[in-house]
């Protein structure tokens, strides 16, 4: 049986527009209710992601960050399942004519929309001859890269870039994940189309430093723009913005968790995503057009024995909880990345953005 839970964007639109101010504290609870009992079944889950990323532009950003806020809080139950790979799930993203103008400004609406799809197909491989061997291919590379790094066991990333100067402490145990994942009924998974990242969880409190994003960031309706974060003890201790300063404090107020890093992701600067130089305002795709961090919750199946793991011992163990997880671009062709090993040595993982090592 499949079930076909739809949003549309014009009657949230409508909400913000028509609602009463002090009813954005109200969810509907047999949303929450029912993705909670699939989860718990470890049903499959399809995410198509079909967002115009200026829906709310114009309107009340504290009541826009107050919703997001509540929508989080109440999916979050079904969310921890699926981020003890309780359940199989992939999520991709099909254009619409408001994201597609406006990644295409300078088209027409149908125009944009078929060059948005004709762009998605670019990025998937389905335009190779074989697309099939293609991407199998590239799940053996990302796979391979995993195993690697996590043969290494680094007890940290150093990050350096146009900006960055940053030190990603690692937890004991942690795991590098990639395109590939098996859920707990044994179900091989992609959980992202498409995806370029290798990722793993950064320990809570052993981030240090200073990072910029090397592209905007849409949150929320909202363009976050030449932004840094710096960090101590692993906690953002200063945020500055060109544009959107406000939306990322908020951001990082949401909750404790939210103020330190869930994930961190390489991605080589050759990824069709990068090379394609289009900023999509959609967090799957960007997120795999550049390394990134990002801030709030860490996945439990990043960590050994993460799954199964109370939130007290997961903590004390070094992952981070959270509302929000959010992905924020970093890397770029001159950005370096170094392994650190347990002496105190460090080892190049990426050079110029490129991968240093062979697999």
């Amino acid at each position: 049986m499949v079930d076909v839970i739809w949003g549309d964007d014009q009657l949230q639109l409508a909400r913000f527009q028509h609602a009463p101010r002090d009813s954005f504290e109200e969810y509907p609870s047999w949303q929450t209710d029912g993705a909670l009992e699939c989860a718990r079944r470890g049903d499959a889950r399809l995410v198509i992601l079909a967002d115009d990323p200026g829906l709310f532009d114009g309107q009340d950003p504290d009541l826009v960050a107050a919703y997001q806020k509540v929508a989080l809080k109440h999916a979050r139950p079904a969310a921890d399942y699926a981020a003890r790979n309780a359940m199989n799930w992939t999520v991709v993203a099909a254009p619409v004519p408001g994201w597609a103008v406006k990644v295409f400004p300078d088209l027409p609406p149908q125009a944009a929309e078929a060059r948005l799809w004709d762009t998605i197909f670019e990025i998937c491989r389905l335009k190779k001859a074989d697309p099939i061997s293609a991407w199998q291919e590239h799940v053996q590379q990302l796979s391979a890269r995993c195993s690697y790094l996590n043969h290494k066991q680094y007890t940290a990333l150093k990050l350096i870039g146009p900006g960055t100067d940053l030190s990603v402490g690692l937890p004991r145990g942690h795991i590098w994940e990639g395109i590939r994942a098996t859920s707990q009924a044994g179900i091989s998974f992609i959980g992202n189309l498409p995806t370029e990242e290798i990722f793993t969880l950064p320990h809570k409190d052993k981030t240090e430093g200073i990072v910029t994003a090397s592209m905007p960031l849409s949150r929320g309706g909202t363009l976050l723009k030449n932004f840094s974060l710096s960090f101590a003890q692993g906690r953002v201790v200063n945020v500055s913005a060109d544009k959107g300063e406000s939306a990322l404090r908020k951001l990082i107020e949401t909750d404790e968790g939210a103020s330190r890093l869930g994930e961190v992701a390489l991605v080589p600067h050759s990824s069709p995503i990068s090379q394609s130089g289009i900023l999509f305002h959609n967090d799957l795709i960007d997120e795999n057009a550049a390394s990134h961090i990002a801030l709030g919750a860490a996945y439990r199946f990043n960590l050994e024995g993460g799954t199964g793991m109370s939130d007290a011992e997961f903590a004390a163990a070094g992952g981070n909880d959270s509302l929000v997880h959010a992905d924020f671009m970093i890397g770029s062709a001159q950005m370096d990345v170094d392994g650190l090993k347990k002496d105190g040595s460090a080892e190049p993982v990426m050079r110029a953005g490129e991968w240093a090592f062979e697999v």
